[in-house]
């Protein structure tokens, strides 16, 4: 597990942060879902951690512990100065599911382990593996549970199973041309935000491929990033 701290200019002071998990389904780390993410929220004057959280053959429940504990260190102030008070989050495909499951009450596998349970003030989620039952992304559900893993295990970590009062609001988007993970995946993350009365804004795009990353020059898809922009600094960002 490696992480990097970009703030966003020498003399920033205290500044709302972001912790960044980039995807890769679980197996490796995208890297244009990593530090150019870093750079994108450093031009919008807020810090960013970029983490290369554990992956296979780690299992499940070390990558969130990992963030989880990142999380705590950011706010902490362990990494630079960073106002303790806007903290969040924003993930990738497979980073995008562990920033959701870092946005919900802690698993029992995860409690089992350690007991921190602090949460991100706000969450933005890219084109993010949410469910590992219902047309779930083989690959990452293998890579973070095992080959073989029982149905049971892997609702236990379907994330919009979590989302409680408690969950940030949260920035979605996705395509519909998604073949790799379904838009049905950010579509029940955003019911189950309704059903709990969590604020939430979810873009679903007509056209693209998964993996986009900044999907610079991709043309509306390339909107999303000043759409998130307006969102952060609607919440004080």
């Amino acid at each position: 597990m490696t992480a990097r701290f970009l703030p966003a200019s020498r003399d920033a002071g205290e500044r709302a942060a972001m912790l960044v998990l980039p995807g890769g389904g679980y197996d490796h780390h995208a890297p244009h879902e990593a530090e150019a993410i870093g750079e994108w929220l450093n031009g919008l004057g807020v810090h960013a951690l970029v983490l290369r959280y554990p992956v296979a053959p780690h299992r499940h429940p070390e990558p969130v512990a990992a963030a989880r504990r990142a999380l705590v260190d950011l706010r902490a102030g362990e990494f630079g100065a960073v106002d303790a008070a806007r903290v969040g989050v924003v993930g990738f495909s497979a980073g995008g599911h562990l920033a959701a499951m870092l946005s919900n009450a802690p698993t029992a596998a995860e409690r089992a382990v350690h007991a921190l349970d602090d949460r991100p003030d706000l969450a933005v989620l890219g084109y993010p593996v949410i469910s590992m039952t219902d047309l779930p992304h083989e690959g990452s559900a293998v890579a973070l549970l095992g080959p073989g893993a029982s149905r049971s295990v892997r609702a236990a970590v379907d994330a919009d199973r979590l989302v409680d009062a408690g969950t940030p609001p949260t920035f979605l988007w996705h395509t519909a041309e998604d073949g790799a993970v379904p838009p049905t995946h950010s579509l029940a993350y955003a019911r189950a935000l309704a059903l709990h009365e969590v604020p939430v804004d979810l873009h679903l795009y007509a056209e693209g491929e998964h993996g986009r990353g900044l999907a610079v020059g991709l043309g509306p898809l390339a909107g999303w990033s000043a759409l998130a922009a307006e969102w952060l600094a609607g919440h004080g960002w």
